[in-house]
């Protein structure tokens, strides 16, 4: 198992710089885009787009004007940014292929428990695994889009 995106995993983090193209536009992070596809304003989004981090674009990311469709709208964004991430950087695509048939658990400590598991006291390790999920099944997609 993996379980939470530091040391030789830190790759797998939306937070690792990992520049994705989607619809034409280029993000310097998977965070970067998940968090300007919570507004339709340009002015917000651009706001997230200047950031010099994926920390600053998450922080920006929290205080911006959600689109109404937002909350069913979050999984498919991050679906398609993890899935611009490892299908558009090679060795990205080849280091999740090279984790096998691992899970993978977004574990966090930041309460957490709809993308990952929080092993915190009060959370004890529940939650959803959201981004583990989409994780292995990207993986699952490339496995079968390169025959390994």
């Amino acid at each position: 198992m993996i379980s939470g995106f530091r040391g030789e995993y830190r790759w797998l983090s939306n937070f690792w710089p990992s520049p994705i193209n989607i619809d034409g536009v280029s993000y310097p992070t998977v965070e970067h885009f998940y968090q300007s596809e919570k507004t339709l304003s340009p002015l917000e989004k651009a706001m997230v787009m200047m950031c010099e981090t994926p920390g600053a674009a998450k922080r920006v990311g929290g205080t911006i004007t959600l689109t109404p469709d937002w909350p069913w709208r979050k999984f498919m964004v991050m679906a398609s940014g993890i899935a611009a991430k490892f299908t558009s950087i090679t060795s990205l695509g080849d280091a999740l292929l090279a984790t096998g048939n691992k899970q993978i658990v977004e574990a966090n400590r930041w309460h957490d428990t709809y993308w990952g598991v929080c092993t915190c006291a009060k959370h004890n390790g529940a939650g959803e695994n959201v981004l583990g999920e989409i994780l292995m099944s990207t993986r699952k997609t490339l496995r079968s889009l390169t025959q390994r």
